[in-house]
């Protein structure tokens, strides 16, 4: 009976998906990231050797967060089992054109990106020890002067990192058990879901600290070693390369089957698997980047670029071009980890599904982890500015450890679309309001031009722009 209710939820959320994405979301995200790439002149190509430089701009006081560090406190959050398993769902149940249209978002997307974390500086707010703190709530309350809407993009955000995200991660990870002999579909999710949730709640609750900077130390490694196995794989295989890249480009232009089924095509799920890998317009990395202590907003826009481009031309593209140039069968069966375990398989024979599942439970972990940070500064800004009390945080994160146990039992079609439909509902908020105050970040980055072309390390004051110090009072 409880497979049967989890079954028709599934159903009822595929629906619902699919209908925000196509036609809504995708016209919003395509609109959004050509407004801001024609208005910035294509700032994320045009200025991304800058950006490289930023990357190594010391912070002007060593205690405050670099630019460099909130950057990767963003990419650590993108950074995850989508990577590996969204990548996979993309091509087995899209197909290989997939990769193009995921390639594309990410270049246009990074406009978005750029925007939102140049407005999260711009609105932050001074704590009093000196830190900032911001996100799309800050600047759509401040500039927009819509609190009602800032709260509900909070609830968004919450539904996104607490439940959402979290459901998917957990069942991606016990997906990769799917491999082994042992695995029980009866039995296994339940036992590794147990197992997370328990060890979630754990770290949670403040007895995890070791754990948890043994794998922010571990996840880096584990992540460079992944391209690196993945390059392994495809030179192996570099013979196949020139119609692996024919397959990929000849699909994304069939536009007869795309139109033909267009919810279920490569263009769309290349664009969801994209948005939820590199998260660029989302609203989630505004929130990493508000804490950055830089001279000018500007210069956290450039870099959030970056951790875009990390993510989906680095990462993603590691996966899908391992996985298609092995030439593994690849259908709804094996979407998923299992199409990645198979073809790092043909190179790596047993050892290749073992890797595959160590680089999950250590990007699933951190994530579980890491995003709860983006539901902290949610539910201050929901507390009016105040940290809910310690009972609160108790309850909410034994909740939280639940949300973990349920998404490794949960069918896959459930916990891929409950976490577009959360993620989808950040979006359509985040996006239209940065469109809406785009002119503030264009205005920046012209401020930023300006006194590069002077020769000056820029400096950035409210007043550049024509702001009131009021309503941006970081910057007075």
């Amino acid at each position: 009976m409880i497979n049967d209710i989890l079954t028709k939820t599934g159903e009822m959320l595929d629906k619902i998906d699919s209908v925000m994405y196509y036609p809504i979301l995708i016209i919003v995200m395509t609109l959004a990231g050509i407004y801001f790439t024609v208005l910035t002149k294509g700032v994320q190509v045009r200025l991304f050797p800058e950006s490289l430089r930023l990357l190594r701009e010391p912070p002007d006081d060593k205690k405050q967060v670099s630019s460099l560090q909130a950057m990767l406190v963003s990419t650590a959050s993108r950074v995850g089992t989508g990577n590996i398993v969204g990548v996979s769902t993309a091509v087995c149940l899209g197909g290989p054109g997939a990769c193009f249209w995921m390639w594309l978002m990410c270049i246009v997307g990074a406009s978005s990106a750029f925007v939102e974390s140049t407005l999260a500086q711009v609105y932050k707010r001074k704590k009093e020890n000196g830190e900032s703190y911001g996100g799309p709530a800050y600047y759509i309350e401040r500039a927009l002067h819509a609190p009602v809407l800032a709260a509900i993009f909070c609830v968004f955000l919450i539904a996104t990192y607490a439940v959402g995200f979290n459901l998917l991660c957990s069942y991606n990870l016990q997906s990769t058990f799917e491999a082994y002999a042992f695995y029980d579909k009866n039995v296994t999710p339940y036992v590794v879901g147990a197992v997370l949730a328990a060890l979630t709640c754990y770290c949670l609750l403040g007895g995890g600290g070791r754990i948890i900077k043994l794998t922010s130390f571990i996840v880096p490694i584990m992540g460079v070693a992944y391209v690196l196995v993945s390059l392994a794989v495809i030179l192996f295989n570099i013979k196949n390369m020139p119609d692996m890249f024919v397959l990929i480009f000849k699909d994304a232009f069939d536009f007869k089957a795309i139109f033909g089924g267009i919810s279920g095509s490569c263009m769309v799920y290349g664009i969801k698997r994209g948005l939820y890998s590199n998260e660029a317009g989302v609203g989630s990395a505004p929130n990493a980047s508000a804490s950055a202590k830089v001279s000018h907003p500007a210069k956290q826009g450039l870099v959030q670029t970056l951790s875009v481009y990390i993510d989906t031309l680095l990462l993603c593209t590691a996966t899908a071009l391992m996985c298609l140039s092995t030439g593994v069968e690849r259908n709804e069966t094996v979407s998923g980890a299992l199409y990645v375990q198979n073809a790092i398989s043909t190179v790596f024979g047993k050892v290749g599904p073992i890797f595959i599942t160590a680089a999950m439970v250590l990007f699933a972990f951190t994530t579980l982890i890491g995003n709860l940070y983006y539901v902290e500064n949610a539910l201050i800004f929901l507390n009016k500015r105040k940290k809910p009390s310690e009972r609160f945080m108790k309850i909410f994160h034994i909740v939280c450890a639940f949300v973990v146990f349920l998404g490794a039992v949960i069918p896959m079609n459930a916990a891929w679309a409950m976490a577009d439909i959360t993620m989808g509902g950040m979006t359509l908020i985040n996006l239209p309001s940065c469109m809406i105050l785009g002119k503030v970040a264009i205005d920046v980055l012209k401020d930023y031009e300006q006194q590069k072309a002077q020769g000056k390390n820029p400096v950035f004051s409210a007043k550049n722009i024509g702001l009131e110090e009021h309503e941006a009072d970081f910057w007075k």
